[in-house]
C-alpha cells in the first residue's frame, strides 16, 4: 500500500462541475497543497478552453496549492506533474517501456494520449499565489475519436491497453506520493534535474514535429526543452524557441 504524502490533504467528491473550478473556489482557504478527486465532472475543461471528456472510471483530479512564485517558475510544475504521471503509471502497470512525456503536457502511452495536465493559476501582482493542477487520466476507457481536435494524437486508456485495472482512488495514491518526491526536488535542487529527467522520457526528441502558438505555426526538430521549459526547434530559418503551444506529430 502506497503511504499517503505527508502535508497534503486530500479530498474525494462524487460529483463536480470541475475539479479545477472547486480548486479556485477552496484556496484561499488552504493552508497547505491539497489534493481533489472527482469520480464524475459534470464541466470538465481542457488546455486553451476545450471540453475534456470523461467516461466513467477515469481519473479526473487536481492539486491546489499555495504559493509566492513568479509565473515561469509555478509554470515548470507542468514538468514536475509529467514525471509523478508517468511515475504512478509505472508503479501501477510494471511497465518502464510504453510511456513517453510529449511537450508541454501529455503522457503518451504506445503513442496514444493517456493523461493531461492543465495549469491554472491565481495571482497577485507579478506574484503566483495559487497554483492548481488539473490532471485527467484515461483509465478505464478513451473518449471517443471525434471528442478530440483535428490533428490530435488518438486518445488511449490504461485497461484495454495494458490490462492494468485500477480506481482512481488507487492511482491518486500513487500520483501523489510521487508529486510529492518531484517536488521536493524542484524545491531543493531547482528545474535542472526535473528538466534532465523529462527529456530522458521525452517524445520526438531529435525527430521533426510541429509545433502551433496562438499566432503562428512551426515545422523543425526537436532538439531540447531549454531552462525555461521552452520547446526548442530547428527549423530551415534557424533555431527557435516556443514558451507555449501545442505539437504535433
Amino acid at each position: 500500500m502506497t503511504a499517503w504524502p505527508s502535508g497534503y490533504g486530500r479530498r474525494v467528491l462524487p460529483s463536480v462541475d470541475s475539479t479545477l473550478s472547486e480548486a479556485a473556489r477552496i484556496a484561499s482557504d488552504l493552508a497547505g497543497p491539497e489534493w481533489l478527486l472527482a469520480l464524475e465532472q459534470t464541466a470538465a475543461r481542457g488546455r486553451r478552453g476545450r471540453t475534456w471528456a470523461m467516461p466513467a472510471g477515469n481519473f479526473a483530479g487536481t492539486l491546489v496549492s499555495p504559493l509566492d512564485e513568479v509565473p515561469g517558475q509555478a509554470a515548470l510544475r507542468s514538468f514536475v506533474m509529467s514525471l509523478a504521471l508517468r511515475d504512478a503509471f509505472v508503479a501501477a502497470t510494471g511497465r518502464e517501456d510504453v510511456f513517453a512525456l510529449k511537450w508541454p503536457n501529455d503522457v503518451l502511452l504506445r503513442g496514444g494520449k493517456v493523461a493531461g495536465i492543465l495549469l491554472e493559476s491565481v495571482g497577485s501582482g507579478a506574484r503566483v499565489t495559487h497554483l492548481a493542477i488539473g490532471v485527467g487520466v484515461n483509465l478505464a476507457a478513451a473518449p471517443d475519436a471525434s471528442q478530440v481536435e483535428e490533428g490530435a494524437l488518438p486518445p488511449v486508456a490504461l485497461k484495454p491497453t495494458l490490462g492494468a485495472d485500477i480506481s482512481p482512488e488507487s492511482f491518486l495514491d500513487l500520483l501523489a506520493a510521487a508529486y510529492a518526491r518531484y517536488e521536493d526536488q524542484f524545491r531543493t535542487y531547482g528545474f535542472d534535474p526535473i528538466r534532465t529527467a523529462w527529456r530522458a522520457h521525452a517524445a520526438k526528441m531529435g525527430e521533426v514535429i510541429t509545433a502551433r502558438t496562438t499566432r503562428d505555426t512551426h515545422v523543425g526538430t526537436f532538439m531540447d526543452v531549454d531552462r525555461d521549459g521552452q520547446l526548442v526547434l530547428e527549423t530551415a530559418k534557424g533555431r527557435i524557441t516556443i514558451p507555449a503551444g501545442d505539437v504535433y506529430f
